[in-house]
């Protein structure tokens, strides 16, 4: 426990008090001596009988770089207490009313981190110094529980100007070729209108629609790309893997991602593309054997140089696949399950 400026501000008052009463006698002072006096006691009491609060966190939504995310702790106090809250936030994330004087509730304090960095990131511990209503003294406690927060790769628009880097790339993904033909089967929403055999269809007098299906169905028009980066580069091959990706799927095209540190294959799921999102939210640099990318549809490589996307057409960089202008809007979030936190106040209190 320990008096504020404040509270050291009226001490030294109160001992001025006491100079000039023994000097010129007490009765002219006790009018401000005592009352200082009586607000000091006051404090120390009150700020003697707070306990410690307990914090609750509630845990953090993952979300790709630039966006923002709420915070949420929850005090469980025993009355309405006056306190500053801090919460330390560590490397990658920025805090916006993080630090803040306040009003203890049991509705609890929010404030906003943005996610600026790729990876697995901590906030917390936070301190609460608690104080009297005339803010005289004060005591502080920490609780060392932590929060995490996910922050998955910044994914660009693949559109606009690189249209044709990515019909191409878009086109070399598509160029596999069906496996045997098996059996015709109806129709089921979902189905590609190329699949449907439409004599068939003509002869039915229920005008049903009859689909062509293949031997391997499952594993036709899947792409393999693997990703790979000089060691202090893994963030750009996180980026250009989530862009393509997430540029691919888009198209309906099917993808198995293959990363250094693990391998994911998505559809249209938006679970398979968070889980995706996931992995690229950690994977770190490594090389493949040449076999390797050989076999690959699409080959992404950072390095010094910079990073390229290799695919059957060629070498492009991939500068000149992303548009730059739509990294903030809504066209670089596909549909994996993740949103923008809407704007909200940093908190009951006034920002420090």
């Amino acid at each position: 426990m320990r008096l504020t400026r404040r509270g050291w501000a009226l001490v030294a008052l109160v001992g001025f008090g006491l100079l000039m009463a023994w000097e010129s006698g007490a009765r002219s002072l006790n009018a401000l001596v005592v009352p200082v006096l009586l607000a000091l006691a006051a404090g120390v009491v009150t700020v003697a009988r707070a306990g410690e609060p307990t914090v609750t966190r509630a845990p953090i939504e993952a979300g790709h770089v630039g966006d923002g995310r709420p915070v949420d702790l929850e005090f469980d106090v025993g009355s309405s207490t006056p306190a500053t809250v801090a919460d330390a936030v560590g490397d990658g994330l920025s805090a916006r009313g993080n630090v803040a004087e306040t009003i203890l509730t049991d509705d609890g304090y929010r404030y906003e981190v943005t996610l600026l960095e790729r990876g697995d990131h901590e906030v917390g511990p936070v301190s609460v110094t608690v104080t009297d209503v005339l803010g005289l003294v004060r005591r502080r406690f920490t609780d060392d529980g932590r929060g995490r927060v996910l922050v998955y790769p910044r994914v660009y628009d693949l559109r606009g100007s690189a249209s044709a880097e990515l019909r191409a790339l878009a086109d070399g993904a598509r160029g596999y070729e069906r496996d045997e033909f098996d059996h015709l089967r109806e129709y089921e929403r979902g189905d590609s209108l190329r699949d449907v055999h439409w004599k068939s269809a003509a002869r039915r007098p229920d005008d049903e629609l009859m689909v062509k299906e293949f031997a391997d169905q499952d594993a036709a028009g899947r792409v393999d790309l693997v990703a790979e980066s000089a060691p202090g580069r893994a963030d750009e091959m996180a980026t250009a893997a989530a862009s393509v990706a997430a540029s691919l799927l888009a198209a309906g095209v099917p993808v198995r991602v293959i990363v250094p540190d693990g391998e994911r294959e998505v559809s249209d799921e938006q679970r398979g593309r968070r889980a995706l999102f996931e992995l690229l939210a950690t994977t770190g640099p490594g090389d493949f054997l040449e076999r390797e990318r050989r076999e690959a549809d699409v080959l992404i490589r950072s390095d010094e140089r910079g990073t390229v996307v290799r695919t059957e057409a060629g070498e492009t960089p991939f500068d000149r696949l992303r548009v730059d202008e739509s990294a903030s809007g809504d066209d670089r979030r596909p549909s994996d399950g993740t949103r923008s936190a809407e704007e909200t106040p940093s908190g009951s209190g006034v920002v420090a």
